[in-house]
């Protein structure tokens, strides 16, 4: 695989003070990558790099709202998302839900890991398959399955 990602961060609002701690947490690694956020949460992120005096590669596209979760659906169709990290709010409505499910399901069909949680992230971002050469990922299927009748 490779060894410099382009990885998305995503956080509702609700999750946007665990996306900060999650960023801290793993500053040192993420620096090495292109972060790519929604509007606000990559204000957060940026300001978190800032207070931790570590230069780091965010690039903020429009709040999820307004369209920013479809902006990153798009780049992970034009493959250019390696990683996403999506900490959804579930315990709350969502005003662009449709987009939230988009991002989702192109990250399913093309492949892209995506974590909605701390535990995922923490265990994704620090796989050591990222840096092995010889890790292919395998393609998705989606072949018939012929069930055969119950009796």
């Amino acid at each position: 695989m490779k060894r410099h990602l382009t990885i998305a961060l995503v956080a509702h609002d609700k999750r946007k003070a665990d996306m900060v701690e999650w960023v801290k947490f793993n500053a040192q690694t993420l620096s090495a990558h292109k972060l790519v956020c929604t509007g606000t949460t990559g204000g957060l992120v940026k300001q978190a790099f800032a207070e931790l005096g570590i230069e780091a590669n965010v690039q903020c596209m429009n709040s999820g709202p307004m369209g920013g979760d479809a902006e990153i659906a798009a780049m992970v169709v034009r493959k250019e998302v390696d990683l996403a990290i999506f900490l959804i709010d579930d315990l709350s409505a969502q005003p662009h839900e449709a987009d939230i499910q988009m991002l989702l399901r192109q990250c399913r069909l093309h492949n892209v890991p995506i974590a909605c949680n701390r535990i995922s992230a923490d265990l994704m971002i620090s796989s050591p398959l990222w840096d092995d050469e010889s890790y292919k990922p395998a393609a998705q299927t989606y072949t018939p399955f012929a069930r055969e009748e119950q009796q």
